[in-house]
């Protein structure tokens, strides 16, 4: 809940969000935020870039970054998202681990983690485990597992939560602010994320992309905002360029007839109307780039860097 505090008593640090993809990173620092500042989807490794998102919770604000998932990179792109995620740990003051409790395997899935936190942040910063959906695994295995983990890294404290229900991020929440430093504020008490809009709305419209064409289309594709014009009466343009790798996949971006592409228009246009809270008047057009992921000249947009 957002209130005024006197600067004399605030709080305020950066926790890093970190996890296997689709372990429920970007639900969880929606659900703290309180609004949407990062992409959600049923694709794995759909967060690029390392979102901050901003929630305000008794007297602290708990600056929240939001990484891309952390796996075997093969690709160079997937080699600049896995870097940003674990150099992530340099600007946070907490690391929260989180896992999807129903996962299979979750020592040897993040094995990558857990080496990183013992090379580098062990003694150094307090790491959290939060076991998430957690309403799908018996509390006995949670007991079990959490146990387990335990045994991988020394984390500080343990939370079990669901964060698509909801379900225990209060405590986590009241934890992290009796624990983050004592500082002012950083950012303005209403402001959620540090994303600028154009990228926010180019992240909404490839957020569109995964949900509707789930099984046809790979994670080779990008969006840009390419104009965006305020007009008189309030209104918004904004035109957008779907890059995909291949024809094959500009055809299926489109549909049939432009079907697609007119679905995911409509879809984002509505969310980011209920955002900006004007009427929006969103263009999107669909090219062709080969071998877009290993152009390392498009990565300035995603905030990454070239990897080594």
């Amino acid at each position: 809940m957002t209130q005024t505090v006197s600067s004399t008593d605030q709080k305020c640090g950066f926790v890093s969000v970190l996890g296997v993809p689709n372990a429920g990173k970007s639900t969880l620092i929606n659900t703290l935020v309180g609004g949407k500042v990062s992409i959600v989807s049923r694709k794995v490794q759909t967060t690029r870039t390392r979102v901050l998102g901003m929630a305000i919770h008794n007297n602290a604000q708990i600056i929240l970054i939001d990484t891309p998932g952390v796996f075997k990179p093969k690709k160079t792109l997937e080699k600049a998202m896995v870097t940003s995620a674990l150099g992530s740990f340099e600007d946070a003051d907490f690391v929260i681990h989180i896992f999807d409790a129903a996962q299979r395997d979750p020592i040897q899935n993040n094995k990558m983690i857990f080496d990183a936190l013992n090379k580098h942040e062990k003694g150094k910063k307090k790491v959290i485990l939060v076991l998430n959906k957690i309403d799908r695994v018996p509390k006995e295995k949670l007991l079990e597992l959490a146990d387990e983990l335990n045994k991988e890294f020394d984390y500080t404290a343990t939370f079990m939560i669901s964060a698509l229900n909801k379900k225990g991020t209060q405590n986590l929440a009241d934890y992290l602010s009796v624990e983050l430093p004592d500082c002012e504020w950083i950012y303005p008490e209403d402001q959620m994320s540090d994303m600028p809009m154009r990228l926010m709305a180019a992240e909404i419209t490839r957020e569109k992309v995964y949900n509707l064409l789930h099984q046809e289309i790979p994670y080779s594709i990008f969006v840009a905002t390419e104009e965006w014009d305020n007009f008189d009466n309030g209104d918004v343009r904004i035109s957008q360029v779907i890059t995909v790798e291949k024809d094959s996949q500009k055809s299926i971006v489109l549909g049939k007839g432009g079907a697609k592409i007119k679905a995911i228009g409509m879809s984002s246009r509505l969310e980011l109307e209920e955002i900006l809270g004007c009427k929006v008047h969103l263009k999107t057009f669909v090219r062709v780039q080969e071998n877009w992921a290993e152009r390392t000249e498009n990565y300035e947009m995603f905030g990454l860097a070239i990897p080594k």
